[in-house]
């Protein structure tokens, strides 16, 4: 399965989430992301944009 396809399911579920819990917790993800500058997003968004 390609990363691509691997985002776009973990978005669906969040959005799924978000719908069933009132807990943004694409938006929480979103801040730890932003603050804590974890290594595992860079290699994701490495992935993704590789040509």
């Amino acid at each position: 399965m390609e990363i691509k396809t691997k985002i776009l399911i973990c978005l669906i579920v969040f959005a799924f989430l978000d719908m069933i819990i009132p807990i943004p917790f694409t938006a929480l993800i979103l801040i730890y992301v932003v603050l804590e500058k974890p290594p595992w997003f860079k290699n994701l968004v490495t992935d993704i944009y590789k040509p």
